[in-house]
């Protein structure tokens, strides 16, 4: 036990700066990168607005959750919160829906990455650069983390320089440096061409591009000070909405929103008529090795999920198969992810131009749910102030009018019923095994709900600590 706990140590080598650049890394990309198009294309110019409030919502939830954090600093974060709050159905719930959640983003950025590959050869079939992208990712995922961890530190300076890249040219084309014989620089007029409607079906597009969020309170135990997760949650958020709502923002300056409507990211176009031939290239090449980057890190997550879904018994045992040994991989987590992928290119296959939409609002509406129950989690498990209830309540409500949202588009209303439909049978499976864990293991196992279970005397009154686990207080003094 001491030598796992010192190993434990060792890895807790991150300061809190740290971890809001890898944040930052981690959560820029297709989301961003193409998402950002079809923001563009339901809201118009009022997309800008959209990320800004998406970073607010976003927030409020990683304030919740790094509060939790920084209490108790426990493996699995929102998952153990989740099963310390409310049981065993809530952390397998919740690992389910984050498992669902990875999948369908995995999905998602198969496909951009395919449309970002498009720009050079439209002739070529989506699911054939779906297809080869999968395959590249899997044989990633074989060679193991070292060597991918060394591909992502690349990958992520590529991706801020890009965006930096593209910031510069805009101010240059902005001020007149650079000439176009095109339109030119404009300043949008109608900031909201859709209406309210368009501008909150635009809404979750905005909030997926903050998607990261929680796997951001996963690192946290690499943390030296778990009590800075807080300000490195912030500085993050920060960062993300600065270079959202900028390189957003000079996008639509540099050309009318109404030519965002193709399925190519918004920075390749609004480059293409200035004299720069080289740019637009180099700036998609750059985009489909961020978009490679974050897709690989889904394929990692949707494995890792798996594989301590199984561990704690929420999975069946096969997928930790070969993982007791030290040295083996866990070969049947990585063939589900290979189902996944499989599924990803067939619905590239059968719906090459509408899949990317649908697949990206069902991802981003199972990333709102679990943060529905973080902020659910956190009003168990935390004594929040006024303040605190308050913006617990104002992060429930803006999370909820946003899956509301989702019905009011034509682009935005099938993703809606996608994840419905995975909401269902999650919730129809965790029904299921409820009655079986109360066969199995009894009232008081595989149970963190303490309070319903506590044993308590006649002269013995239950209180609440900060994490839910209860207090004796026997004749006025707490024990």
């Amino acid at each position: 036990m001491a030598q796992n706990q010192g190993s434990q140590t060792k890895e807790k080598k991150l300061k809190w700066w740290q971890l809001s650049l890898l944040g930052v890394a981690c959560t820029v990309g297709t989301g961003f990168f193409l998402g950002s198009h079809i923001a563009i294309e339901i809201g118009g110019p009022s997309a800008v607005v959209a990320y800004a409030l998406a970073a607010f919502g976003a927030y409020l939830v990683y304030d919740k959750l790094s509060q939790m954090t920084a209490e108790d600093p426990m493996e699995g974060s929102f998952r153990s919160y989740a099963k310390k709050a409310f049981g065993r159905w809530a952390g397998f719930s919740s690992g389910w829906v984050y498992w669902s959640s990875e999948l369908l983003i995995m999905g998602s950025q198969l496909t951009a990455l395919a449309l970002f590959s498009r720009f050079w050869f439209p002739q070529v079939p989506m699911w054939c650069f779906a297809a080869g992208y999968g395959v590249l990712g899997l044989l990633i995922i074989w060679i193991g983390t070292k060597g991918f961890e060394r591909m992502e530190n690349i990958f992520a300076v590529l991706k801020i320089a890009a965006i930096f890249m593209f910031m510069v040219i805009a101010i240059l084309a902005v001020s007149g440096v650079l000439p176009t014989k095109a339109h030119g620089p404009t300043f949008p007029r109608d900031w909201v061409p859709g209406g309210l409607t368009g501008f909150w079906a635009a809404l979750i597009f905005a909030f997926y591009g903050y998607g990261g969020l929680e796997a951001l309170g996963l690192m946290t135990m690499r943390l030296k000070e778990p009590k800075d997760a807080p300000k490195a949650g912030k500085v993050m958020l920060l960062l993300l909405v600065s270079i959202y709502v900028i390189s957003i923002g000079l996008a639509l300056i540099l050309e009318p929103w109404k030519s965002y409507a193709a399925e190519e990211s918004p920075f390749v176009v609004a480059l293409v008529d200035y004299k720069l031939p080289f740019v637009p290239h180099l700036f998609n090449a750059v985009l489909i090795i961020a978009g490679f980057s974050t897709m690989t890190a889904s394929l990692f997550a949707v494995t890792t999920m798996i594989v301590t879904l199984a561990s704690d018994g929420d999975a069946p045992p096969f997928f930790i198969k070969g993982k007791k040994k030290e040295g083996k991989k866990p070969l049947p987590a990585i063939g589900l992810t290979a189902v996944g992928l499989l599924a990803s290119v067939v619905s590239a296959l059968l719906m090459p131009k509408s899949v990317y939409e649908y697949i990206t609002t069902a991802a981003g509406m199972m990333l709102l749910y679990n943060w529905m129950f973080i902020l659910v989690t956190s009003g168990k498990l935390l004594e929040l102030t006024g303040w605190g209830k308050a913006k617990r309540y104002i992060g429930m409500a803006l999370i909820t009018l946003t899956l509301i949202g989702t019905l009011f588009h034509k682009i935005s209303r099938p993703g809606f019923f996608i994840s419905l439909g995975f909401i269902v049978v999650i919730g129809c499976v965790t029904l299921v095994m409820r009655h079986f864990w109360n066969k199995t293991d009894g009232p008081k196992k595989g149970s963190y709900d303490t309070e319903e279970h506590a044993e308590s005397g006649p002269r013995t009154i239950r209180t609440r600590t900060k994490f839910g686990m209860p207090r004796i207080r026997s004749r006025g003094r707490i024990r």
